[in-house]
């Protein structure tokens, strides 16, 4: 339940006609954050113009693979074995996403894992926009601590009952929604829509195997998340990030503050993309990431001293998606 302090809904008449007339609130757990990772678990609500829930769905998916860092998500080998193959939904959670923008906290990421997933099953994810909650707190200004879902919901007086569990985390972000959405009508604030492009084709690198634990046992956090003590990267600084321009292998990035999703995850995923994860910020950084640019972190003083580029959690995910190789 919602506390007192929601907004009320704008009348009939001052609902803003460009808002979308319809919403499909998301969330999806996978094995990990790479382009060849998998779902393993998908919640869809459904909601009307004014936010309003219609229905909801859940499904487990087989990612035919080892399901990544049980720790967070809790699914197990065991508990997947038998869920259907990503293909076998596939109509299904396109019908609850068909005609409706895609709602999601750190919606880049989750859009991406749906494409991906999609193209692999030679088909197209109906969705044509989503909107980030984190980016629609932020347009709202929100006095929240940090971005995570979790400081949205406590904003909101919405009880979190089983994070990291899809469906939970979906109605979590569904009731924490609405008020959000109320408030923008009201304050006649344009919602910070991005178009989304489906992938067309697709083309898995090797995936790990299944079954890397004897009889689909619980998964060791060892076996899955490299070393905290990275490799060196392999490509060259080729200096600072331009505003526009896509990242390049090599970039020297940093991270400060608060992340919707876990730190060591995000930081796991710039590595792959052969970017260099710092651990402190100086002239050579090419970048930093931080959801609270106006904090007085010792990364983010730093930043504004050197006039290092700064952007947030969802911009850096969309800049992840396309890297561009190192020069040689």
């Amino acid at each position: 339940m919602l506390e007192d302090r929601t907004t009320a809904a704008p009348s009939a008449t001052a609902w803003p006609a460009a808002y979308p007339q319809g919403y499909a609130v998301v969330d999806v757990e996978t094995t990990g954050l790479a382009r060849d990772d998998r779902i393993i678990s998908a919640a869809v609500y459904r909601l009307d113009a004014r936010g309003e829930v219609e229905d909801h769905w859940y499904t487990l998916v087989n990612p035919q693979r080892d399901p990544g860092p049980v720790w967070i998500h809790g699914l197990t080998n065991d508990v997947l074995r038998d869920a259907p193959l990503f293909p076998d939904v596939a109509e299904e959670f396109a019908a609850r996403l068909d005609g409706r923008v895609l709602v999601a906290h750190n919606a880049v990421f989750d859009w991406q894992m749906i494409a991906r997933e999609y193209a692999r099953a030679r088909r197209e994810a109906p969705v044509r926009h989503r909107l980030c909650t984190i980016a629609l707190s932020k347009a709202l200004d929100l006095p929240l601590p940090n971005h995570k879902l979790e400081s949205l919901a406590a904003h909101f007086g919405v009880v979190q009952q089983r994070a990291h569990h899809a469906l939970d985390d979906a109605r979590v972000l569904a009731e924490a929604f609405r008020p959000s959405l109320v408030a923008a009508a009201a304050g006649g604030v344009r919602l910070p829509l991005n178009e989304c492009r489906p992938l067309t084709e697709w083309s898995d690198r090797p995936a790990p195997r299944i079954g890397q634990q004897a009889g689909y046992s619980g998964y060791r956090a060892a076996s899955w998340r490299p070393s905290r003590k990275r490799p060196a990267c392999p490509h060259p600084n080729p200096g600072r990030y331009e505003e526009g321009k896509r990242l390049k292998q090599g970039m020297r990035v940093a991270f400060s503050g608060d992340t919707s999703v876990e730190r060591d995850l995000l930081e796991d995923r710039a590595t792959e993309a052969g970017l260099h994860v710092a651990t402190s910020l100086s002239r050579l950084t090419s970048l930093l990431v931080t959801n609270d640019p106006d904090s007085g972190t010792s990364k983010v003083v730093k930043a504004r001293q050197f006039g290092t580029p700064v952007v947030d959690e969802a911009a850096f995910g969309q800049l992840l998606a396309d890297v561009e190789p190192a020069d040689g």
